[in-house]
Protein backbone atom coordinates (compact mmCIF):
# COMPACT_ATOMS: atom_id res chain seq x y z
CA UNK A 1 0.00 0.00 0.00
CA UNK A 2 1.14 3.20 -0.48
CA UNK A 3 2.40 5.18 2.09
CA UNK A 4 -0.07 8.38 2.44
CA UNK A 5 2.35 10.98 4.84
CA UNK A 6 -0.47 13.65 4.56
CA UNK A 7 -2.53 10.85 5.55
CA UNK A 8 -0.11 10.56 8.71
CA UNK A 9 0.16 14.25 9.26
CA UNK A 10 -3.48 14.22 10.60
CA UNK A 11 -2.42 12.45 13.54
CA UNK A 12 -0.03 15.21 14.13
CA UNK A 13 -2.04 18.42 15.70
CA UNK A 14 1.42 20.45 15.99
CA UNK A 15 1.92 19.31 12.63
CA UNK A 16 -0.81 22.19 11.90
CA UNK A 17 -0.26 24.73 14.29
CA UNK A 18 0.44 27.87 12.87
CA UNK A 19 3.48 30.13 14.27
CA UNK A 20 3.00 33.88 15.78
CA UNK A 21 4.06 34.53 11.93
CA UNK A 22 1.44 32.85 10.33
CA UNK A 23 3.36 30.00 9.12
CA UNK A 24 3.55 25.81 9.68
CA UNK A 25 6.86 25.27 11.52
CA UNK A 26 8.80 22.58 9.37
CA UNK A 27 10.04 19.88 12.37
CA UNK A 28 13.31 18.40 11.56
CA UNK A 29 14.58 18.56 15.47
CA UNK A 30 12.99 15.32 15.91
CA UNK A 31 16.21 13.35 16.70
CA UNK A 32 16.36 15.44 20.22
CA UNK A 33 12.07 14.89 20.31
CA UNK A 34 9.26 14.00 18.03
CA UNK A 35 6.07 15.15 17.48
CA UNK A 36 3.29 13.45 19.17
CA UNK A 37 -0.09 11.76 17.85
CA UNK A 38 -3.65 12.77 19.30
CA UNK A 39 -4.08 9.29 20.78
CA UNK A 40 -0.96 9.89 23.09
CA UNK A 41 -1.91 13.29 24.26
CA UNK A 42 -5.29 11.75 24.64
CA UNK A 43 -4.21 8.50 26.86
CA UNK A 44 -2.06 11.21 29.16
CA UNK A 45 -5.78 13.06 29.74
CA UNK A 46 -7.61 9.56 29.92
CA UNK A 47 -5.21 8.68 32.67
CA UNK A 48 -5.96 11.59 35.07
CA UNK A 49 -9.50 11.32 34.52
CA UNK A 50 -10.16 7.38 34.85
CA UNK A 51 -7.35 5.98 37.05
CA UNK A 52 -5.24 8.71 38.39
CA UNK A 53 -3.58 6.98 41.93
CA UNK A 54 -0.81 5.29 43.00
CA UNK A 55 0.28 2.20 42.80
CA UNK A 56 -0.80 -1.27 45.00
CA UNK A 57 -4.34 -0.04 45.90
CA UNK A 58 -7.14 -1.89 47.05
CA UNK A 59 -9.53 0.72 45.48
CA UNK A 60 -10.68 1.04 41.75
CA UNK A 61 -8.52 4.08 40.67
CA UNK A 62 -5.01 2.43 41.40
CA UNK A 63 -6.43 -1.17 40.18
CA UNK A 64 -6.79 0.23 36.88
CA UNK A 65 -4.11 2.39 36.97
CA UNK A 66 -1.92 -0.76 37.92
CA UNK A 67 -4.05 -2.74 35.05
CA UNK A 68 -2.91 -0.03 32.72
CA UNK A 69 0.79 -0.05 33.32
CA UNK A 70 0.79 -3.92 32.68
CA UNK A 71 -0.51 -3.61 29.90
CA UNK A 72 1.61 -0.83 28.41
CA UNK A 73 4.42 -3.16 29.63
CA UNK A 74 2.78 -5.64 27.27
CA UNK A 75 3.14 -3.70 24.28
CA UNK A 76 6.84 -2.01 25.20
CA UNK A 77 7.79 -5.81 25.66
CA UNK A 78 6.03 -6.24 21.73
CA UNK A 79 7.68 -3.21 20.66
CA UNK A 80 11.13 -4.39 21.06
CA UNK A 81 10.58 -8.21 21.25
CA UNK A 82 10.84 -9.23 24.72
CA UNK A 83 10.54 -12.65 25.87
CA UNK A 84 8.40 -11.11 28.93
CA UNK A 85 6.51 -7.67 29.98
CA UNK A 86 8.33 -7.86 33.55
CA UNK A 87 11.93 -6.91 32.06
CA UNK A 88 10.51 -3.62 30.77
CA UNK A 89 11.14 -1.01 33.31
CA UNK A 90 10.23 2.49 33.04
CA UNK A 91 11.75 5.42 34.22
CA UNK A 92 12.40 8.92 34.06
CA UNK A 93 14.45 8.99 30.76
CA UNK A 94 17.69 6.82 29.40
CA UNK A 95 20.20 8.68 30.88
CA UNK A 96 18.65 8.55 34.36
CA UNK A 97 18.37 4.83 33.88
CA UNK A 98 21.66 4.06 32.29
CA UNK A 99 23.05 5.62 35.49
CA UNK A 100 20.85 3.22 37.82
CA UNK A 101 22.19 0.66 35.38
CA UNK A 102 25.77 1.09 35.68
CA UNK A 103 25.97 2.37 39.14
CA UNK A 104 24.51 -1.39 40.14
CA UNK A 105 26.64 -2.98 37.33
CA UNK A 106 29.32 -1.28 39.39
CA UNK A 107 29.23 -2.72 42.61
CA UNK A 108 29.73 -6.60 41.34
CA UNK A 109 33.12 -5.56 39.29
CA UNK A 110 36.37 -5.66 40.87
CA UNK A 111 39.68 -3.33 40.19
CA UNK A 112 41.27 -3.58 36.93
CA UNK A 113 38.41 -4.90 35.67
CA UNK A 114 37.19 -3.44 31.79
CA UNK A 115 34.37 -1.33 30.08
CA UNK A 116 34.56 -0.72 26.32
CA UNK A 117 32.95 2.18 25.42
CA UNK A 118 32.65 4.20 21.49
CA UNK A 119 33.65 7.17 20.10
CA UNK A 120 30.09 7.10 18.24
CA UNK A 121 27.97 7.28 21.36
CA UNK A 122 25.36 9.53 22.95
CA UNK A 123 26.90 10.94 26.08
CA UNK A 124 24.47 8.55 28.14
CA UNK A 125 26.28 5.30 27.13
CA UNK A 126 30.07 7.05 27.76
CA UNK A 127 29.52 8.86 31.34
CA UNK A 128 27.20 6.66 33.45
CA UNK A 129 30.55 4.04 32.68
CA UNK A 130 33.16 6.21 32.76
CA UNK A 131 32.09 7.41 36.32
CA UNK A 132 31.29 4.01 37.48
CA UNK A 133 35.19 3.21 36.29
CA UNK A 134 36.38 6.40 38.26
CA UNK A 135 34.41 4.87 41.68
CA UNK A 136 35.87 1.29 40.96
CA UNK A 137 39.28 1.89 39.51
CA UNK A 138 38.45 0.00 36.04
CA UNK A 139 39.64 0.26 32.80
CA UNK A 140 38.21 2.11 29.75
CA UNK A 141 38.99 1.12 26.73
CA UNK A 142 37.83 2.81 23.62
CA UNK A 143 36.70 1.95 20.40
CA UNK A 144 37.10 4.24 17.12
CA UNK A 145 35.38 5.42 14.22
CA UNK A 146 36.31 5.43 10.54
CA UNK A 147 36.34 9.24 10.22
CA UNK A 148 35.19 9.05 6.74
CA UNK A 149 31.82 7.66 7.07
CA UNK A 150 31.37 7.39 10.38
CA UNK A 151 30.97 3.95 10.96
CA UNK A 152 32.51 1.98 14.30
CA UNK A 153 36.14 0.85 13.34
CA UNK A 154 35.20 -3.23 14.22
CA UNK A 155 39.14 -3.86 14.63
CA UNK A 156 39.50 -1.96 17.47
CA UNK A 157 36.64 -3.17 18.92
CA UNK A 158 38.23 -6.71 18.52
CA UNK A 159 41.18 -5.40 19.92
CA UNK A 160 39.76 -3.84 23.19
CA UNK A 161 38.20 -7.09 24.00
CA UNK A 162 40.15 -8.53 26.77
CA UNK A 163 39.55 -11.69 29.52
CA UNK A 164 39.19 -8.41 31.87
CA UNK A 165 36.14 -7.23 29.95
CA UNK A 166 32.67 -6.74 32.19
CA UNK A 167 30.50 -4.60 29.89
CA UNK A 168 30.25 -3.22 26.16
CA UNK A 169 28.27 -0.55 26.03
CA UNK A 170 27.50 0.68 22.15
CA UNK A 171 24.91 2.77 20.71
CA UNK A 172 22.45 0.63 17.78
CA UNK A 173 22.16 4.00 16.08
CA UNK A 174 24.32 7.50 15.76
CA UNK A 175 21.90 10.07 17.33
CA UNK A 176 24.53 12.78 14.91
CA UNK A 177 26.15 10.90 11.78
CA UNK A 178 22.66 8.03 11.71
CA UNK A 179 25.40 4.93 11.48
CA UNK A 180 23.38 2.04 12.26
CA UNK A 181 25.70 -0.70 14.28
CA UNK A 182 26.25 -3.98 13.75
CA UNK A 183 24.78 -4.80 17.48
CA UNK A 184 24.59 -8.61 16.61
CA UNK A 185 27.75 -8.97 16.09
CA UNK A 186 29.05 -7.18 18.78
CA UNK A 187 27.18 -8.92 21.35
CA UNK A 188 28.42 -12.13 20.24
CA UNK A 189 32.11 -10.82 20.18
CA UNK A 190 31.34 -9.52 23.68
CA UNK A 191 29.55 -12.63 24.43
CA UNK A 192 32.03 -14.17 23.75
CA UNK A 193 34.47 -12.45 25.79
CA UNK A 194 32.56 -12.75 28.52
CA UNK A 195 31.27 -9.54 29.15
CA UNK A 196 27.63 -7.91 29.40
CA UNK A 197 26.02 -5.80 26.29
CA UNK A 198 24.04 -2.67 26.82
CA UNK A 199 22.48 -1.15 23.81
CA UNK A 200 21.48 2.23 23.45
CA UNK A 201 18.43 2.30 21.07
CA UNK A 202 17.23 5.56 21.10
CA UNK A 203 17.60 6.56 18.07
CA UNK A 204 17.10 3.69 16.28
CA UNK A 205 13.91 2.72 17.81
CA UNK A 206 11.82 5.28 15.66
CA UNK A 207 13.09 4.30 12.60
CA UNK A 208 14.08 0.57 12.65
CA UNK A 209 12.96 -2.65 14.12
CA UNK A 210 13.79 -3.42 17.42
CA UNK A 211 14.52 -7.40 18.39
CA UNK A 212 16.51 -7.65 21.75
CA UNK A 213 16.54 -11.50 21.07
CA UNK A 214 17.82 -11.07 17.54
CA UNK A 215 20.35 -9.19 18.58
CA UNK A 216 21.04 -10.76 21.75
CA UNK A 217 22.33 -8.41 24.09
CA UNK A 218 21.83 -7.83 27.67
CA UNK A 219 20.09 -4.92 28.12
CA UNK A 220 18.70 -2.41 25.61
CA UNK A 221 17.63 1.32 26.38
CA UNK A 222 14.98 3.94 24.17
CA UNK A 223 13.09 7.31 24.59
CA UNK A 224 9.40 6.97 23.94
CA UNK A 225 9.96 10.84 23.08
CA UNK A 226 12.04 9.71 20.39
CA UNK A 227 9.24 7.26 19.02
CA UNK A 228 6.44 10.21 19.14
CA UNK A 229 5.65 9.16 23.28
CA UNK A 230 5.83 11.50 26.10
CA UNK A 231 9.09 11.72 28.14
CA UNK A 232 9.66 8.98 29.36
CA UNK A 233 12.43 6.25 29.29
CA UNK A 234 12.25 2.03 28.89
CA UNK A 235 14.98 -0.18 29.82
CA UNK A 236 15.16 -3.93 28.65
CA UNK A 237 16.74 -6.28 30.51
CA UNK A 238 16.96 -10.14 31.12
CA UNK A 239 15.10 -10.86 34.00
CA UNK A 240 17.79 -12.59 35.30
CA UNK A 241 20.48 -10.13 35.56
CA UNK A 242 17.33 -7.98 36.51
CA UNK A 243 16.51 -9.83 39.48
CA UNK A 244 19.62 -10.55 40.32
CA UNK A 245 21.97 -7.16 40.26
CA UNK A 246 21.91 -4.82 43.22
CA UNK A 247 19.54 -2.41 41.93
CA UNK A 248 19.93 0.78 44.56
CA UNK A 249 15.78 0.67 45.79
CA UNK A 250 14.14 1.81 49.33
CA UNK A 251 12.92 -1.23 51.14
CA UNK A 252 9.45 -1.32 51.11
CA UNK A 253 9.47 -1.56 47.05
CA UNK A 254 8.74 -5.20 45.42
CA UNK A 255 12.00 -7.00 44.86
CA UNK A 256 10.58 -8.54 41.68
CA UNK A 257 11.57 -7.40 38.79
CA UNK A 258 10.46 -4.70 37.16
CA UNK A 259 9.66 -2.94 40.44
CA UNK A 260 12.97 -3.10 42.36
CA UNK A 261 14.27 -0.97 38.84
CA UNK A 262 11.25 1.56 39.55
CA UNK A 263 12.51 4.10 42.15
CA UNK A 264 9.69 5.99 43.81
CA UNK A 265 6.13 7.00 42.10
CA UNK A 266 6.16 6.72 38.38
CA UNK A 267 4.82 8.52 35.95
CA UNK A 268 1.59 6.59 35.31
CA UNK A 269 -0.06 9.38 33.19
CA UNK A 270 3.11 9.31 30.81
CA UNK A 271 3.14 5.02 30.80
CA UNK A 272 -0.32 5.10 29.31
CA UNK A 273 1.10 7.51 26.68
CA UNK A 274 3.88 5.15 25.88
CA UNK A 275 1.38 2.63 25.56
CA UNK A 276 -0.73 5.19 23.06
CA UNK A 277 2.56 5.69 20.74
CA UNK A 278 3.06 1.34 20.39
CA UNK A 279 -0.90 1.94 19.26
CA UNK A 280 -0.19 4.80 17.36
CA UNK A 281 3.02 2.42 15.10
CA UNK A 282 0.59 -0.56 14.74
CA UNK A 283 -1.79 1.71 13.04
CA UNK A 284 0.76 2.91 10.78
CA UNK A 285 1.51 -0.57 9.83
CA UNK A 286 -1.93 -1.72 9.66
CA UNK A 287 -2.87 1.15 7.36
CA UNK A 288 0.49 1.03 5.09
CA UNK A 289 2.31 -2.23 5.25
CA UNK A 290 2.59 -5.24 3.76
CA UNK A 291 1.12 -8.41 6.30
CA UNK A 292 3.45 -10.64 3.42
CA UNK A 293 6.65 -10.26 4.52
CA UNK A 294 6.02 -10.81 7.92
CA UNK A 295 3.78 -14.48 7.70
CA UNK A 296 5.72 -15.97 10.67
CA UNK A 297 4.85 -12.77 13.33
CA UNK A 298 1.11 -12.19 15.04
CA UNK A 299 -0.68 -9.46 17.03
CA UNK A 300 1.01 -6.21 17.93
CA UNK A 301 4.48 -7.68 16.82
CA UNK A 302 3.30 -8.36 13.54
CA UNK A 303 1.62 -4.83 12.79
CA UNK A 304 4.70 -3.16 14.09
CA UNK A 305 7.20 -5.27 12.27
CA UNK A 306 4.71 -4.14 9.12
CA UNK A 307 4.86 -0.30 10.58
CA UNK A 308 8.75 0.05 10.97
CA UNK A 309 9.10 -1.56 7.38
CA UNK A 310 6.83 0.77 5.98
CA UNK A 311 8.32 3.59 7.81
CA UNK A 312 11.93 2.64 6.93
CA UNK A 313 11.24 2.25 2.88
CA UNK A 314 9.81 6.09 2.88
CA UNK A 315 12.53 7.83 5.25
CA UNK A 316 14.62 6.29 3.02
CA UNK A 317 13.37 8.57 0.34
CA UNK A 318 13.53 10.90 2.33
CA UNK A 319 17.40 10.82 3.78
CA UNK A 320 18.32 10.27 -0.17
CA UNK A 321 16.90 13.17 -1.00
CA UNK A 322 18.25 15.65 1.94
CA UNK A 323 21.95 14.10 1.47
CA UNK A 324 22.04 14.40 -2.36
CA UNK A 325 20.28 18.06 -2.09
CA UNK A 326 22.89 19.40 0.96
CA UNK A 327 25.83 17.66 -1.33
CA UNK A 328 24.95 19.68 -4.26
CA UNK A 329 24.66 23.17 -2.14
CA UNK A 330 28.48 24.40 -2.35
CA UNK A 331 30.75 24.59 0.58
CA UNK A 332 28.51 22.44 2.27
CA UNK A 333 29.66 18.97 3.65
CA UNK A 334 27.51 16.15 4.81
CA UNK A 335 29.36 13.65 7.48
CA UNK A 336 28.63 9.73 7.34
CA UNK A 337 26.77 7.42 4.90
CA UNK A 338 26.39 8.87 1.67
CA UNK A 339 26.01 6.46 -0.53
CA UNK A 340 22.17 6.00 -1.28
CA UNK A 341 23.29 2.23 -1.83
CA UNK A 342 24.36 2.24 1.68
CA UNK A 343 21.09 3.81 2.97
CA UNK A 344 19.72 0.43 5.06
CA UNK A 345 23.61 1.45 7.23
CA UNK A 346 21.59 4.30 8.61
CA UNK A 347 18.74 6.07 9.88
CA UNK A 348 17.88 9.35 8.05
CA UNK A 349 19.50 11.74 11.14
CA UNK A 350 22.46 13.69 8.46
CA UNK A 351 24.70 16.17 9.91
CA UNK A 352 26.57 18.55 8.04
CA UNK A 353 29.19 21.53 8.28
CA UNK A 354 29.07 24.98 5.73
CA UNK A 355 32.24 27.01 4.98
CA UNK A 356 31.46 30.62 6.62
CA UNK A 357 29.31 29.92 8.80
CA UNK A 358 29.10 28.46 12.24
CA UNK A 359 26.42 25.40 12.82
CA UNK A 360 24.73 27.87 15.41
CA UNK A 361 24.50 30.39 12.62
CA UNK A 362 22.81 28.27 10.46
CA UNK A 363 20.55 26.75 12.90
CA UNK A 364 19.58 30.38 13.92
CA UNK A 365 19.27 31.61 10.25
CA UNK A 366 16.71 28.72 9.24
CA UNK A 367 14.47 29.53 12.68
CA UNK A 368 13.73 32.53 11.38
CA UNK A 369 12.49 30.55 8.29
CA UNK A 370 10.38 28.37 10.78
CA UNK A 371 12.85 25.64 9.71
CA UNK A 372 13.89 23.78 13.62
CA UNK A 373 17.27 21.77 13.27
CA UNK A 374 19.74 21.33 16.10
CA UNK A 375 23.72 22.66 16.31
CA UNK A 376 26.54 21.52 18.31
CA UNK A 377 26.66 18.56 19.97
CA UNK A 378 23.66 16.73 21.06
CA UNK A 379 25.79 15.32 23.86
CA UNK A 380 27.66 13.40 20.97
CA UNK A 381 30.84 14.81 22.37
CA UNK A 382 33.30 11.69 21.28
CA UNK A 383 32.32 11.94 17.46
CA UNK A 384 32.20 15.68 17.56
CA UNK A 385 35.68 15.74 19.14
CA UNK A 386 36.89 12.95 16.73
CA UNK A 387 35.78 14.35 13.46
CA UNK A 388 37.50 17.90 14.48
CA UNK A 389 34.10 19.53 15.84
CA UNK A 390 34.44 19.90 19.08
CA UNK A 391 33.99 23.87 19.20
CA UNK A 392 30.82 24.46 17.60
CA UNK A 393 29.48 20.32 16.57
CA UNK A 394 27.34 20.40 13.16
CA UNK A 395 24.54 20.87 12.17
CA UNK A 396 21.23 17.96 12.40
CA UNK A 397 18.20 17.65 10.47
CA UNK A 398 16.32 14.29 11.10
CA UNK A 399 13.37 13.89 9.11
CA UNK A 400 11.32 11.21 10.39
CA UNK A 401 7.85 9.13 8.71
CA UNK A 402 5.60 12.42 9.40
CA UNK A 403 8.03 14.47 7.07
CA UNK A 404 7.57 15.29 3.64
CA UNK A 405 9.72 15.75 0.42
CA UNK A 406 8.53 19.40 0.03
CA UNK A 407 9.87 20.47 3.41
CA UNK A 408 13.06 19.00 2.75
CA UNK A 409 13.28 20.95 -0.77
CA UNK A 410 12.13 23.75 1.77
CA UNK A 411 15.03 23.31 3.79
CA UNK A 412 17.55 22.63 0.88
CA UNK A 413 16.25 26.22 -0.76
CA UNK A 414 16.90 27.96 2.71
CA UNK A 415 20.48 25.99 3.34
CA UNK A 416 21.60 27.67 -0.53
CA UNK A 417 19.95 30.61 0.10
CA UNK A 418 22.60 31.35 3.11
CA UNK A 419 25.53 29.48 1.09
CA UNK A 420 25.26 32.70 -1.40
CA UNK A 421 25.26 35.59 1.19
Amino acid sequence: MTFDVQRIRTQFPSLHHHTDAGSIPIFFDNPAGTQVPKPVMDAVTTYYMTMNANHGGAFATSKRSDAMVHAAREKAAALVNAPRPEEIVFGPNMTTLSFALSRAIGKMLSPGDEIVLTRMDHDANVTPWTRIADDYDLTVRWVDIHIEDCTLDMDTLEAALTDRTKVVATVHASNAAGTINPVQQIAAMAHAAGALYVVDAVQSTPHITIDVQEIGCDFLLCSAYKFFGPHIGILWGKYDLLASLPAYKVRPADDHPPHRWETGTASFETINGVAAAIDYLAWVGDQFGDAAKFPHAHGLRRSLLMSMDAIGTYERTLADHLIAGLQAIKGVTVRGITNPARGHERVPTVIFEMDGFTPLQVAEYLAEQHIYVWDGNYYAVEIMNRLGRGAHGMVRVGPVHYNTIEEIDTLLERVASLAKK
